[in-house]
């Protein structure tokens, strides 16, 4: 895959999905509507997964207050920053080298190198069109892409 950003070797779409407000409205859509295998974590309301849909390394449904917490350590997103509709994950090569470049290009980083409980290391940001985008390190996500 050529890189989507320059100097940036993009590996694969790590994750996706929407950011939502509503995560009642959410569920009901995505997992009674659509049948989508979605699981939820204990202790972690409103959040929505699967790496169970086809053409899809990892889909989730985002509460907008889990957003924030990820992002700023608190479930108060800021008024300052458009609120985000999605989230966009890009797996790449070298996460250190990946944030530099971004920090460099002058990219707003919500988060750098943050290491996520589930041993994925990221670097959050805000696209132009308001999308949580993501540069990623994930083990679990590089193994499922390892051939057998």
């Amino acid at each position: 895959m050529s890189s989507i950003l320059k100097g940036i070797n993009v590996l694969f779409v790590a994750g996706f999905g929407p950011v939502t407000t509503n995560p009642e409205e959410s569920a009901s859509l995505y997992k009674d509507i659509l049948q989508l295998p979605l699981e939820t974590i204990d202790g972690y309301d409103g959040y929505l997964h699967s790496q169970n849909i086809p053409g899809m390394k990892y889909f989730a449904v985002w509460p907008l207050d889990k957003v924030a917490l990820s992002c700023f350590g608190s479930s108060e997103w800021p008024a300052s920053l458009p609120v985000p509709q999605a989230w966009l994950e890009f797996e790449v090569d070298d996460i250190q080298s990946a944030s530099d470049i971004l920090k460099e290009s002058g990219c707003n980083l919500l988060t750098c190198m943050q290491e996520e409980p589930w041993e994925q290391t990221v670097t959050r940001f805000l696209s132009p069109e308001g999308i949580i985008m993501a540069v990623s390190y994930t083990p679990f996500l590089r193994k499922a892409s390892e051939p057998e």
